[in-house]
């Protein structure tokens, strides 16, 4: 089994940056793609950021593109780089990691337990 835990969440004010990162343990993560998640109180869980396991493909959702930045490592480290934040983005964060390749079983599917981000004054 694949166990993530995400750190790095906190309290800031509006325009500040936080990094957040993903650490995988128990298996490797080389035919998984990644993907960082948030859910706000009373809002549905979505995307935010997706990275291949190739390191050559990314998504990042509209209303933060340009200022959030996803990467990984070969170990299975995840991080994402988030600037500029808003109020808007608060939420709990969650790291995913699911099979995409050929060597993995298509029904892996890996979920971290969240960090909170808090953006406010």
């Amino acid at each position: 089994q694949v166990q993530l835990a995400e750190s790095g969440g906190g309290l800031v004010q509006p325009g500040g940056s936080l990094r957040l990162s993903c650490a995988a343990s128990g298996s490797t993560l080389d035919n998984y793609a990644m993907a960082w998640f948030r859910q706000a109180p009373g809002k549905e869980r979505e995307a935010v950021s997706c990275i291949n396991r190739a390191v050559n493909i990314t998504y990042y959702i509209g209303s933060v593109k340009g200022r959030f930045t996803i990467s990984r490592e070969s170990a299975g480290m995840m991080y994402l780089q988030m600037n500029s934040l808003q109020p808007e983005d608060t939420a709990v964060y969650y790291c995913r990691a699911y099979c995409s390749g050929n060597y993995c079983d298509r029904s892996a599917d890996y979920w971290g337990q969240g960090t909170q981000v808090t953006v406010s004054s």
